[in-house]
């Protein structure tokens, strides 16, 4: 609508034309032309005020439109993802990059963009990222619906959304050309490092770089090349006219080749074959040289031959103490890069020089051979086995445990593994000899030891295994000597417990909604005669390595199933579940799933009240055999819970996969429910998650009220914990449910 103008006569008259109707009291004070002026200070003051808001409004619109104009033409593509994985929100530039529109991406499963050999890492990614929050990233490579693939990274955020349910904001960048680039650079530092010796320099022909392969045909390091000229490889067979006809091909034509006699560093001179280009800038200017060298001396068999009598022991074919020394600074290289622990092996056998005097040395040698032999059976492919001469080896054991003392506990095992080996019965000379051998071992962790301190650490233990009456194993630390002593005599302990009756099955109660027993959980304990209550931390990682597990697990689950069939007598109790833990060892075994049949079988347990607990390391590792083995159990009537869900790293399309019936929430997650939102967050998600793929969630380690009641609000059902009740024998567990059921339970 236009504005209507008045003129100041026609404002003047329409004010004196209201006095009359104006009820005065008093004569007016105020005139028209005074009213008048009044009135244009008015409309001046409202123009302004207008003005004022249309300038506010026009910078506001231009506010909201760069913000729109950044958010959609970002460099890179934003999108907001439910945790069920679709897209619920994506910019301009997300959606140019994955091919489609807007409209027809939201509500999709991003899921579907990407390639197939990436997807499991994508679903550990979106697993990660909404359990554990924080900023994630991820790399992989998604398809557009015209087929066309292309590298991206995900950067990713957990937040809240407005019905205050997790959503995951990623940025989608698309990283194709750094990746062809990259590709480039290592096509490029491939070739770099081929076994032709390479050195650049620059225009004045001073090296500024050498590959190995330089290092290696002409004995100067990178570090004694570097700010040299290839004249110190000069060997003196070439006159000045050969190297001025050289720089006169390069200047011309900006290359040569030909054949060359160079000087090593340690004065050998042999001939090579050298290639130089020049390089240069597109308008001709040289930058660099680069030159190629290969050995073209002839006789590489001599040569062969040579290395090997300089490196090798003659009678045993392995390293000797030369080879010894380098493999060992390679260890040390390696062990510092990686940071895992690494072990020397010091070994000689007992008596050796009373054979070589009685049956001669060659029959010595034989024994020798024969050694390596079973000594190199003991030990992995990337592990070395050298002979310092006589009858002494050193063994050097790579890539142990990141801990000091599982390490230890390693190359003890591979030390007795070579020391019972060694043990067995030679046929030497048509008679059966029988010896013993000692040894000494330290550990080593990067470069904290020089080689020859090493050497001299696993000698002393070794004499140290000499002193303690041979044919034994000593470690050059006296405290990590302890330590395997006591692991030693724990062991001998625990292969007695089972005959004595030492170790007995605790139940610990597993709760429903409405704190009604639903079934327990079987856990082992150790009463030691004289140490007590031995920690199940302690023996079960040894009964594991040392296979006792095998043995142990058979009784656990005979017992559990014994005691389902006791129960089943009784009406008030004949629908409790038992869940039992088995090792990944005890599970592995060819006959486990046999195992399970005959105990049910022959203590005549329903199968629908056994419960198997797996842990999700040993459910991912060879998925395949896993799933196949549940389900030959499950076609029993055998269910599957799978233990500390949540402290893994699972792989969604695995754990669809797997015929579980339960998921049991790790108590770590729990102990912090109530005060740590991440914590929180990660329950939450377990327990929808389950819902989704039709599974109970149970969570164990509940001490608290406060504790069981968030876990209710967040739709858990099923409870296990110390706030319910501790892990108890079965006499006073049986107690327990008695006082706990009341008049609903008669415990028999």
């Amino acid at each position: 609508m236009s504005k209507k103008i008045y003129s100041p006569q026609q404002l003047r008259d329409a004010a004196e034309s209201l006095l009359p109707h104006v009820p005065l009291t008093k004569p007016p004070t105020r005139t028209a032309d005074e009213l008048l002026h009044e009135l244009q200070v008015h409309e001046i003051e409202l123009e302004m005020q207008n003005e004022a808001l249309r300038q506010s409004q026009i910078a506001l619109e231009e506010s909201r439109d760069s913000y729109v104009d950044l958010y959609e033409f970002a460099p890179v593509g934003y999108l907001t993802l439910t945790r069920a994985g679709l897209i619920a929100e994506i910019n301009l530039t997300g959606a140019t990059l994955l091919g489609e529109t807007r409209t027809k991406l939201r509500q999709r499963r991003f899921a579907g963009f990407v390639v197939p050999e990436d997807q499991d890492r994508y679903q550990q990614y979106f697993m990660q990222a909404l359990l554990h929050g924080g900023k994630q990233t991820c790399e992989l490579r998604l398809q557009r619906s015209d087929g066309t693939v292309f590298n991206v990274r995900l950067d990713s955020l957990l937040t809240t959304s407005d019905d205050a349910m997790p959503a995951l904001r990623i940025a989608l960048t698309d990283i194709t050309e750094s990746k062809h680039a990259e590709a480039e650079l290592r096509i490029a530092a491939i070739a770099f490092e081929l076994h032709e010796g390479v050195m650049v320099t620059n225009s004045s022909g001073v090296i500024i770089r050498v590959n190995r392969a330089f290092t290696s045909l002409t004995g100067y390091s990178a570090e004694e090349a570097l700010g040299q000229t290839p004249a110190m490889l000069s060997s003196g067979r070439h006159d000045q006219a050969f190297y001025q006809q050289m720089w006169q091909a390069l200047k011309d034509d900006g290359y040569w080749q030909g054949e060359i006699w160079n000087r090593r560093k340690d004065g050998k001179i042999h001939a090579e074959w050298l290639t130089i280009n020049a390089v240069t800038t597109p308008n001709g200017v040289v930058t660099h040289y680069v030159g190629t060298l290969s050995n073209i001396t002839q006789n590489r068999e001599a040569e062969a031959e040579i290395h090997r009598l300089a490196y090798y022991d003659a009678l045993t074919q392995l390293p000797n103490r030369r080879l010894l020394q380098d493999r060992i600074a390679q260890a040390l290289a390696s062990s510092s890069r990686s940071g895992h622990y690494g072990a020397l092996l010091f070994m000689d056998m007992d008596h050796f020089k009373v054979l070589n005097d009685t049956r001669g040395h060659d029959v010595g040698d034989t024994l020798l051979v024969e050694m390596a032999q079973r000594i190199l059976a003991c030990v992995r492919e990337g592990d070395t086995v050298a002979r310092l001469g006589g009858d002494e080896f050193v063994m050097i054991l790579e890539n142990l445990s990141l801990d000091a003392t599982e390490a230890a506990v390693q190359a003890d095992l591979v030390g007795e593994k070579i020391r019972d080996s060694l043990a067995r019965p030679y046929e030497l000379d048509g008679r059966e000899f029988h010896s013993t051998t000692s040894l000494g071992v330290t550990l080593f962790h990067g470069h904290d030891e020089p080689a020859e301190t090493l050497l001299k650490h696993a000698d002393l233990a070794l004499y140290k295994a000499k002193s303690a009456g041979r044919n034994t194993l000593r470690f050059f630390d006296p405290a990590m000597q302890t330590a395997l002593d006591e692991r030693s005599a724990l062991e001998a302990d625990l292969r007695l417990a089972m005959k004595q009756g030492q170790l007995h099955l605790y139940y610990q109660a597993q709760i429903d909604g409405y704190r009604r027993i639903t079934g327990a959980e079987v856990l082992l304990r150790w009463l030691h005669p004289e140490h007590g209550a031995v920690p199940p931390s302690k023996f079960i990682p040894l009964a594991e390595e040392t296979g006792l597990i095998l043995s142990i697990g058979q009784w656990v689950l005979e017992s559990a199933c014994a005691q389902i069939k006791a129960w089943s007598d009784a009406p008030s109790t004949r629908e409790l579940q038992l869940a039992v833990n088995v090792s990944a060892r005890q599970f592995r075994q060819p006959e486990f799933v046999t195992q399970v049949r005959q105990a049910l079988t022959q203590t005549g347990a329903d199968p629908a009240r056994l419960k198997i607990e797996l842990t999700e390391s040993l459910v991912i590792d060879n998925v395949d055999e896993t799933i196949a083995r549940m389900q030959e159990l499950k076609a029993l009537g055998v269910g599957f819970s799978m233990d500390d869900f949540g402290t893994g790293f699972s792989s969604l399309s695995y754990l669809k996969r797997l015929p579980l019936d339960q998921l049991k929430i790790d108590s770590s997650f729990i102990r912090d429910i109530a005060s740590d939102p991440n914590d929180a967050t990660i329950v939450q998600t377990i327990i929808s998650m389950g819902k989704t793929l039709g599974l109970d969630v149970i969570a164990e380690g509940v001490e608290t009220e406060a504790q069981l009641e968030l876990l209710r609000n967040y739709g858990c059902v099923a409870f296990q914990g110390d706030l319910f009740a501790q892990p108890l024998p079965l006499v006073a567990f049986q107690t327990f449910m008695h006082k706990c059921l009341g008049n609903f339970y008669s415990i028999s």
